[in-house]
This record gives structure tokens, C-alpha cells and sequence, in this order.
């Protein structure tokens, strides 16, 4: 890298922190995550409103590897902390009502997502079938858990039952999505070195699980207590991630589920304050600078300044099975499993919630060439528009002096604190 294309970085980076700061501030303003802000930061800097000389002054070409490269790094934290937050206490006493809810709330969009990604296939010259209706039914069916945790965070929700609940619902959820994910880009052959090294991915899996896991727990555990977060073991954690990471991309199922499954593998059972700790070392440098450059990035992919009369349907299409299979199948299955109908629309409307957790899904569809650039933006609004419906519908459902009603009947402990976004 040269000398100009260094001091380049510097002010575009500068640039990205002070466009997602300022978005992320106005969608707060307005009761909306600040991801959503720093998404459409992204869009308004991308090819949507901007020409190609105006985004080759801001973001300059010559640093595109550089910014991926620090997008990437912000997967790789972002993901680690989604698996660091699932946690299997969530479950305790909710399992059949989490189970149903997540069930009904994957079931159904995947289902109903299958004629209309067919059809998707054949406008957008889709070859190979299976993997893409796999992955659109997937990307359907996607909650985003720390968009979700911080909701109900900010309105205090998560010290109530249904909050515990939708937690525990949401974590499930993730599970499987991610595990889906990970059969799609399997089963499609998107493996770097050949479609034989996802052969590896069960024994990697089982190392994780039997060596990594136990390992784990004894190195951040001293005299049967959770270790302080020393730098030391701060760096050991964090190059325990990088190699997770590095494993999972060289067997060809993305580096994202090594992260994921690493975080996931963190020591939980008395561990809450470390994880606690852990989470607030990393989100200063993650949330401040690394994931609004893949905010941006991924922003900056939406084209929206071409979608003519068959992108309008398609996106319509898009948001009723999004919307109407998710919300639709959560619903219906909290009502079986003995819920009232606030509760149950409560539940419905923070699983129709899919924020950065969607952009990482369709992200991952991008790089893999299962989806086109074409399809990837219509799937970003469709990230954005649900996730902007998940405030106004829970004020619907659950407004804040219930809220309050129902805060002062309880104990004041949290079922979950996370400082992810």
C-alpha cells in the first residue's frame, strides 16, 4: 500500500464513522436501531444516489481490498459475540414455548419461499436451483438475535418473562439459520479448495465441542472462578477466534460459523460478568470503527437506481412472504403452545426482526455468487423495512406503560445484558 493510498484510508475511514454516527444518532431519534441508520449511510454513499466520480473520491478503489479486509474482521467480532450471547440457561423452563415459537417462525417463511424463489431463479439465471431456493427460504426465515436483545433491552423488556422468552426464541432461531446457511454454501460446492474439504466440517465440529470447549473453561477459570480479563488472556481468546475462523473458511463453510461457533463454545454456567467484560473490550473497536465500514460496504453494494417494474414485484413478493410467513408462523405457533394473542403478537413482531444479522446471512449469499447483486439489494430493504416494523409493531402489542405495568410486579435482575448492536 502506498503512501497516498494510506493517508486515503485514513479519511475514508474517518468519513465512514462520521456518516454512521450521524445516521445511527437520526435512527435512534427516531426509535429505530442505529443499524439501520449506518445501513442506509451506506446506500445513500452507494451507486442508488451517488455517481461513480463522486464514490471514487470518498471511497477510492485503490483502498477497496483494505476496507473489505476491516469489514471482514468486524464479521468475525460481530459473530463471535452472537455465539458468545447464546446462552442454554435462556432455555430453562421455556424450551417447548421457544422451540414452537422458533419452529413455526423458520417453517413458514421457508416454506412459502420456495415458489416464489423458483420463480426468482429463472429471472435472475439462476443454474444451479437447489442451493439458491435453500438460501432464499433461509434468508426468509432469519431473526436477528442482537438487534432483538438490545429492543428489548432499551425498553427494559428483558427483565420480563416475555422478554426471556423471545430471547430464547430468537437464540434458537439463530441456531438453526446459521446451521442452514452453512448446509447451503455446503452443499453447493463453495468450498475454497474443493468440495471434499467439507468433509471436515464433523470433525471440526467435534474438536470444538470435546477439546476446545474444555480448554476454554480452564484457561478463564482460577481456583473454580472465572479468571479476570487480563490482556493476556484477552489475546488468547481473540487468536483462539482468528484460528476458528481461519479453520472454517479453509474447509469451505465461511469464516463467519468459525467465529459463531467459537463464541459459542465460550464458558457460560457462572461466566455471565466475564462475558459481560469480554463483550464491552470488544465493542469499542468493533462497533465504533469495524462494523461501520461493513455497514457501509455493504450499503454501498444496493443498487437500487435500476429496479424497474420486475424488481418492484419482486420485492413486494419478498416482503409478504418475509413478513407475512414470519410474523404469520411465530404467531400461530405461540397461540398453540398456550400463549395469549398480546403475547403472542409480541413475540411475532421481535421475530420479524432481522438487522445486521440478515446483511451477514445475504452477505455470505453475495461473495458465494448464490445471489446477484440485483437480488442482494432488494433483500437489504427487506431487512431494513422489517426491522423498522419490529418498534411500531411491539408499541402496538406491548406499549411502554405496560411495559412499566408489568416491570413494577417483577424483580429487578435482567434475563440477558448485550452490548451488541
Amino acid at each position: 500500500m502506498t503512501t497516498y493510498q494510506l493517508a486515503q484510508l485514513f479519511l475514508t475511514l474517518a468519513i465512514i464513522i462520521v456518516l454512521a454516527r450521524v445516521f445511527g444518532a437520526v435512527a435512534r431519534r427516531l426509535g429505530q436501531p442505529a443499524v439501520l441508520g449506518e445501513l442506509t449511510a451506506g446506500i445513500l454513499a452507494g451507486p442508488t444516489l451517488l455517481s461513480a466520480d463522486i464514490r471514487g473520491m470518498l471511497f477510492p478503489a485503490s483502498i477497496g481490498t483494505a476496507l473489505a479486509a476491516l469489514a471482514n474482521v468486524a464479521l468475525v467480532l460481530f459473530m463471535f459475540c452472537v455465539g458468545l450471547e447464546l446462552d442454554q440457561t435462556l432455555l430453562k423452563g421455556r424450551g417447548r414455548v421457544a422451540v414452537a415459537v422458533s419452529v413455526g417462525s423458520i417453517a413458514v417463511p421457508f416454506a412459502l419461499a420456495v415458489g416464489p424463489a423458483l420463480w426468482m431463479a429463472g429471472n435472475h439465471g439462476v443454474s444451479d436451483r437447489l442451493p439458491f431456493v435453500l438460501f432464499i427460504g433461509a434468508a426468509m426465515s432469519v431473526t436477528a438475535f442482537p438487534v432483538l436483545a438490545r429492543i428489548l433491552t432499551d425498553r427494559k423488556m428483558n427483565r420480563l418473562e416475555i422478554g426471556g422468552l423471545a430471547l430464547a426464541s430468537a437464540a434458537v432461531d439463530d441456531v438453526v439459520a446459521w446451521g442452514m446457511l452453512a448446509f447451503v454454501t455446503a452443499i453447493g460446492g463453495y468450498a475454497a479448495g474443493g468440495q471434499w474439504e467439507v468433509t471436515l466440517v464433523v470433525p471440526y465440529v467435534l474438536l470444538m465441542v470435546l477439546v476446545v470447549r474444555p480448554l476454554l473453561r480452564k484457561a478463564c477459570t482460577v481456583d473454580g472462578r472465572p479468571r479476570p480479563l487480563t490482556p493476556g488472556l484477552l489475546s488468547l481468546v481473540l487468536a483462539g477466534l482468528l484460528v476458528s475462523s481461519y479453520a472454517t473458511e479453509r474447509i469451505g463453510i465461511h469464516f463467519i460459523f468459525g467465529a459463531f461457533l467459537y463464541g459459542a463454545m465460550m464458558p457460560k454456567q457462572g461466566f455471565a460478568e466475564f462475558r459481560r467484560v469480554l463483550v464491552e473490550r470488544i465493542e469499542p473497536v468493533s462497533g465504533t470503527i469495524l462494523l461501520p465500514v461493513f455497514f457501509v460496504i455493504s450499503g454501498m453494494r444496493v443498487d437500487l437506481s435500476t429496479v424497474g417494474t420486475r424488481g418492484l414485484v419482486e420485492l413486494a413478493v419478498i416482503l409478504a412472504v418475509a413478513v407475512g410467513g414470519k410474523f404469520g408462523g411465530a404467531y400461530l405457533c405461540a397461540r398453540s403452545a398456550g400463549l395469549g394473542g398480546r403475547q403472542s403478537g409480541t413475540l411475532a413482531s421481535l421475530m420479524n426482526t432481522r438487522g445486521l444479522t440478515e446483511i451477514v446471512f445475504l452477505t455470505v449469499g453475495l461473495q458465494h455468487s448464490i445471489i446477484d447483486r440485483d437480488l442482494f439489494s432488494l433483500m437489504v430493504v427487506m431487512a431494513i423495512v422489517t426491522t423498522a416494523m419490529a418498534g411500531p409493531l411491539l408499541h402496538r402489542f406491548y406499549p411502554r406503560r405496560m411495559v412499566e405495568r408489568d416491570l413494577a410486579a417483577v424483580t429487578p435482575e435482567p434475563v440477558l445484558t448485550t452490548a451488541a448492536k
